[in-house]
């Protein structure tokens, strides 16, 4: 079974947020990635204040639940709309259900990113389904 877990997006003040969030939870980052450790992008250019935010960043709430995050940047920073800044994020058990869940998602809706491998080494997507709802699905090969 798959897991859902928040995913909040950030206008350049993502870790001091998730900073804020560790002191009321507890706990450690269980990952914090920055935009400069993405590959270069000829089509996406990122300027050096751009390369210091958040690309990735999770913290462990309980047993069964992670809020994750990240900074928009640069030409997506304008998309970045404070009350819609929210994703739910699924892990999934499979790629098979992977793809089950993200065509279902994503019917009569809008893929943003195709679920694909990714240099990070999972296989990931998103899209925002037909109400609006803003959704990414992951599948970690390694948790098998």
């Amino acid at each position: 079974m798959a897991t859902i877990n928040p995913y909040v997006t950030f206008s350049g003040n993502c870790e001091e947020a998730f900073n804020f969030y560790r002191t009321v939870f507890g706990g450690e980052f269980a990952f914090l990635g920055r935009f400069d450790q993405m590959p270069e992008d000829v089509n996406h250019a990122r300027s050096e204040d751009d390369n210091k935010n958040i690309m990735h960043i999770s913290l462990p709430i309980s047993k069964e639940t992670v809020l994750m995050g990240s900074d928009t940047g640069g030409e997506w920073a304008s998309k970045n709309i404070v009350g819609t800044n929210v994703s739910i994020s699924i892990g999934a058990t499979s790629k098979e259900e992977a793809d089950r869940l993200f065509k279902g998602l994503s019917e009569g809706g809008k893929i943003t990113m195709t679920l694909e491998n990714t240099f990070w080494g999972d296989y990931f997507g998103m899209c925002t389904d037909k109400f609006d709802i803003n959704w990414m699905v992951n599948f970690n090969p390694n948790t098998q």
